[in-house]
């Protein structure tokens, strides 16, 4: 009978035999810097509302805003993304390029006080519109997304001006990128990137994420433009398309149920980076294990954004960012 022991015969678990060695020779690092901590933007000051259906995720004012983005940068986090909860809100989402808007003052706030900070900005309507949806609606009622291009065009000329390192059209209306791209550099933000909301699914996932923006639809949902979840092979039309657009970077969303997206993505397009969004619903479910004891919280996230990165994402975008950082800080 076979015998390791007595053979000498190669053995994987020498390599795991102490903690010491174990890191040593691990495959995949995580590093704060390339995490990405979303945060929700609106008008007051000393804001902090608490998202029900994501606990300790907040609803912030500007100031407040930038007391996060401060701390995620103390614990080396590399960016934040931007989302807006308008005063206002119509049929066509015109706030959504107001100079004065939260997200714009969030971005010329937090570029102030944490200049190293990368700044993304979500570029979308469905905050915006009193309908929720990502584009205009007909007189007959139907969906008009490609005429809501310029709206998309001037948001996105908007947070450049107020300062964004990136914006992120999140739509997935055809020609977006294209749209948004062309706008930019026409009005001298050429140096602007593109980080592409590429390969977005219509999931079930973003419930909690649609409580925080308050971008319910009103009617109908977002199936005719985000992604059949069953689809892959329309992931790499759909990143092939977004980078002929201009796209700097591509994005995989949701995350964790598309860990084979990600990977067929990072093969394709080896010259691109690639984000993953590990989205509100995957957020909630490991906070509501944590907060039973169901699970080892801390354990299950790290081991989550692990498969992420193993998986091929550069950067992930994770509402546990400062967490994570502090934890990775900690010590595993």
């Amino acid at each position: 009978m076979f015998s390791p022991h007595a053979s000498g015969a190669d053995r994987p678990q020498r390599l795991r035999a102490s903690a010491a060695v174990r890191g040593l020779v691990r495959e995949t690092r995580l590093d704060p810097a390339a995490f990405v901590l979303p945060l929700f933007v609106r008008d007051g000051e000393g804001v902090r509302d608490e998202i029900s259906s994501m606990p300790g995720v907040f609803q912030l004012s500007v100031d407040e805003a930038v007391k996060e983005a401060q701390e995620a940068a103390g614990l080396g986090v590399g960016g934040v993304l931007l989302f807006g909860i308008p005063a206002h809100k119509d049929a066509e989402g015109s706030a959504a390029s107001g100079d004065d808007e939260a997200v714009q003052r969030a971005t010329r706030a937090i570029k102030e006080a944490v200049p190293d900070l990368a700044v993304i900005t979500d570029v979308c309507l469905c905050e915006y519109t009193d309908h929720g949806h990502c584009g205009f609606i007909g007189t007959d009622g139907e969906l008009q997304l490609e005429a809501s291009l310029p709206q998309h065009v001037e948001a996105a000329i908007s947070h450049a001006r107020a300062g964004a390192d990136l914006v992120a059209p999140s739509s997935m209306i055809d020609g977006v990128v294209g749209a948004i791209r062309q706008g930019l550099d026409s009005a001298g933000f050429d140096h602007v990137g593109i980080f592409s909301y590429a390969v977005k699914y219509a999931s079930a996932f973003y419930g909690p994420f649609r409580d925080a923006a308050d971008s319910a639809p009103a009617f109908g949902d977002r199936r005719t433009h985000q992604m059949d979840p069953a689809n892959a092979r329309e992931a790499l039309r759909e990143a092939a398309l977004d980078v002929a657009q201009g796209a700097d970077m591509l994005m995989v969303k949701p995350a964790v149920a598309y860990l084979d997206i990600v990977r067929q993505i990072r093969d394709a397009f080896p010259d691109r980076p690639l984000g993953a969004y590990h989205v509100s619903g995957e957020y909630a479910m490991l906070k509501a294990a944590g907060a039973r004891g169901w699970l080892d919280e801390r354990r299950a996230v790290l081991e989550t954004l692990t498969s992420l990165h193993r998986a091929g994402a550069d950067v992930i975008i994770t509402y546990y960012a400062a967490e994570a950082a502090r934890w990775l800080k900690d010590g595993e």
